[in-house]
């Protein structure tokens, strides 16, 4: 097994080591010893799969407060695209998302930590998803973003016209400005922290800020508004 880092630290990415011949293919899709070398010492209680035809999209969600979760995800046959939205409070990489392709054939796993919101759109005609959880499913917790929050910038590599949606899914809130609100009581003068941000030119680009005591006031501000409403 082989972990490689994404742009978010703590989001792995891990690579198995499969042996194929004439007959077909052996590999080990799980060893708890090794995914606590590569990764750390996360406990799994729950493992789950769904299966979806092309141009579903599924998300974003997470888990609230104590029944937040890590998953391993993976896709035993078809391809999708899995995002991983970091919504942790007070995160330099606060609402920025990891996207990795995820298919029967590269057999890649990604493990996302806890603190984000995960989702996935199916590329191939059918997709059979699995993932691993370290907590177990609570109804009453659950939490979501929308999918299509131009905020998130996530390119699902679907037309728009061929995504379906659960009515569920529809109906989640974008991540702002609740989310940023809720960061804004954690942040402090001097912070740094990074924006996507889009150019004139329709150009993409991640800038680095450094918090002022001027900033901090609007995000008091925006916190407040918030809270009252």
């Amino acid at each position: 097994m082989k972990a490689i880092k994404t742009e978010i630290p703590g989001v792995v990415l891990l690579e198995p080591e499969v042996f194929g011949d004439a007959r077909g293919y052996f590999m080990e899709r799980f060893s708890q010893r090794q995914f606590d070398e590569l990764v750390g010492p996360v406990r799994f209680v729950q493992d789950n799969e769904s299966k979806s035809h092309y141009g579903v999209v599924r998300g974003l969600h997470f888990q609230k407060g104590e029944y937040a979760q890590a998953k391993l995800v993976s896709v035993v046959r078809g391809r999708v695209l899995d995002v991983a939205v970091d919504i942790r409070r007070g995160s330099p990489t606060f609402g920025r998302h990891v996207a990795a392709l995820l298919d029967g054939e590269n057999k890649r796993q990604l493990f996302i930590p806890r603190g984000f919101a995960h989702g996935f759109a199916v590329l191939s005609d059918e997709a059979v998803f699995q993932y691993k959880c370290d907590n177990y499913y609570a109804p009453g917790s659950e939490g979501g973003i929308a999918w299509d929050d131009p905020a998130l910038a996530i390119d699902w590599r679907l037309p728009a016209g061929e995504i379906l949606l659960s009515e569920k899914d529809r109906r989640h809130p974008k991540l702002a400005p609740f989310f940023r609100a809720i960061q804004a009581k954690a942040l402090k003068e001097g912070t740094v922290i990074e924006m996507k941000v889009t150019t004139p030119e329709g150009k993409s680009l991640v800038a680095s800020i450094r918090l002022t005591e001027a900033d901090m006031e609007l995000f008091r501000q925006a916190a407040d508004s918030v809270k009252n409403n």
